[in-house]
């Protein structure tokens, strides 16, 4: 909601049209005079809060009563894992006074671009585990994942990235037209969905039915295996024959999935194409890609009156010449809506790099794992500041946690697929929520769909963005990693609220 600069009338003006009723005019204006002398003391300046709550709450905090025009809710995570997605008690009132601390100004007319979303990758294995729920314990935890932020209880996930095909995280590899060895179906006759059908496209209904409005990313680790070089699931290339064969394949699988009601956002062409070692994996050069794009999949898309976007890259940060060359490409780049990253390797500013070149194409951020190894603290803290501020700061429109669930022994996965790769739940007899969890929920509770991002800066070093919701709230993501509590003042339309932020800790402001 906008927050009104002369808000110093809107009590009293709403009094008087429920007070006119009871009292005389002449009483009427006695007391307004005397509402409104005290109303003017007590509006000036600003509050602040200092408490940081106890206790976590699993299933991602309490209620989300929206502010009032003044007030500002205040939503806290420690890394020490104390408070854990907990509104906090003390009001934030916006006032005149000048603030101190570290100050954060935003500037709503700057503008940026438009979010799509903040989710998990749903791997085969995530619905396999969901889908063997209780029929209760599973439509508790969809909703909790997946009603709207503004729902008690829920942390708003809004897009979700799966696998076409399996991905290293299935309890074993598939492709969609599987053939015996020395066997080809170049017409796809055999293609077919049926090992999505049973657990994949089932918990995808139930998540649709709760969010309609969710965007699904489908990407590929590897193409059936007589399409590849090896004839292997691990490694090989695209045979250039059959670049023809694979378009068809990304057609009919969009269009089987629409079938049954699920419509594909969009897809990348390949997961990790410079990662041959996973199981299933494949390689992929800047200059194939391109060549398949404009040649091949781009007219097959045009042909078959697809709308889904067609996203490249869909790897880490640290080579951002891979997709410089294939939107180079004059004949490739039209097909292309934009280009997708991981950070296992680079920086996030190369996000802003690739748009400073190409600003007609999108970025996005797609996949980061937590592992097994990892500590909640360091996890927690490293991840807000680069896949979720550094993302969205570098143009992202989405930000994507790798696994949405896995059991208390880091499976399912094929044989060579990751051991360590740890899901933001974990289902293993009971539902335990985990670092992952609260990276994603600490934004996506607050900040939906077709949000905006804007203009914030700061005098200090903590890391923050700020968005304006469709609904025309404003959302302030702040993150203090360092070891001492730091006093906030954010600066909005002329006005401020003063706040304090705990050591190594990161809070989510809303107006």
């Amino acid at each position: 909601m906008f927050f009104k600069t002369a808000t110093i009338y809107t009590k009293p003006i709403y009094l008087f049209t429920r007070m006119k009723k009871i009292v005389s005019n002449a009483g009427l204006i006695l007391m307004m005079a005397a509402f409104l002398a005290v109303q003017c003391n007590c509006s000036k300046g600003s509050s602040s809060s200092t408490g940081s709550g106890s206790g976590g709450s699993g299933s991602g905090g309490g209620g989300s009563t929206p502010p009032s025009n003044d007030d500002v809710s205040f939503w806290v995570t420690k890394a020490d894992q104390s408070v854990l997605l907990q509104k906090q008690t003390s009001l934030l009132a916006f006032g005149s006074a000048s603030g101190t601390g570290q100050t954060i100004t935003l500037d709503s007319t700057q503008m940026y671009q438009t979010v799509d979303g903040f989710g998990y990758t749903l791997t085969g294995g995530s619905a396999t585990l969901i889908n063997a729920l209780n029929t209760t314990d599973k439509n508790n935890l969809l909703n909790e994942l997946f009603a709207p932020g503004t729902n008690s209880g829920s942390i708003g996930v809004s897009y979700l990235r799966i696998s076409l095909g399996a991905s290293d995280l299935n309890a074993s590899v598939y492709s969609y037209d599987d053939m015996p060895t020395g066997q080809t179906d170049v017409n796809l006759n055999n293609f077919s969905l049926a090992w999505d059908t049973v657990d994949v496209i089932p918990v995808l209904k139930q998540i649709l039915a709760i969010n309609p409005n969710i965007k699904i990313l489908a990407s590929p680790w590897s193409p059936p295996v007589w399409m590849k070089t090896n004839g292997s699931t691990i490694g090989g290339s695209l045979q250039t024959i059959y670049y023809d064969a694979y378009s068809k394949y990304f057609v009919k699988y969009i269009q089987a999935m629409k079938a049954r009601g699920i419509t594909v956002d969009a897809i990348t062409i390949q997961n990790e194409p410079q990662n041959p070692g996973n199981n299933p994996s494949m390689s992929m050069t800047a200059t194939e890609q391109a060549n398949f794009i404009k040649n091949n999949l781009g007219p097959a898309f045009q042909s078959a009156g697809l709308t889904t976007k067609i996203i490249i890259w869909d790897h880490n940060c640290d080579h951002p010449d891979y997709p410089i060359t294939v939107l180079s490409d004059a004949a490739a780049k039209p097909f292309i809506n934009g280009s997708a990253f991981h950070l296992y390797a680079g920086d996030i500013s190369a996000l802003n790099s690739l748009h400073s070149q190409f600003p007609d194409k999108n970025v996005y951020f797609t996949e980061q794992w937590t592992g097994s190894t990892g500590t909640f603290s360091g996890d927690f803290l490293w991840h807000i500041k680069n896949v979720v501020i550094g993302s969205m700061n570098n143009w992202s429109k989405n930000a994507l946690e790798w696994n949405l669930a896995n059991d208390g022994g880091f499976n399912p996965h094929t044989p060579g697929g990751c051991t360590q790769c740890k899901g933001a739940i974990t289902l293993d007899g009971a539902i335990n929520r985990n670092v992952g969890y609260y990276i994603i929920a600490q934004i996506s509770k607050f900040v939906p769909m077709g949000s905006v991002r804007i203009n914030s800066y700061t005098t200090g070093a903590l890391s923050n963005v700020a968005f304006k919701t469709p609904s025309g709230n404003t959302v302030v993501l702040v993150l203090n990693d360092s070891a001492s509590p730091q006093t906030i003042t954010i600066v909005s339309n002329k006005k401020t609220i003063t706040s304090v932020l705990p050591a190594a800790s990161a809070g989510t402001y809303v107006w």
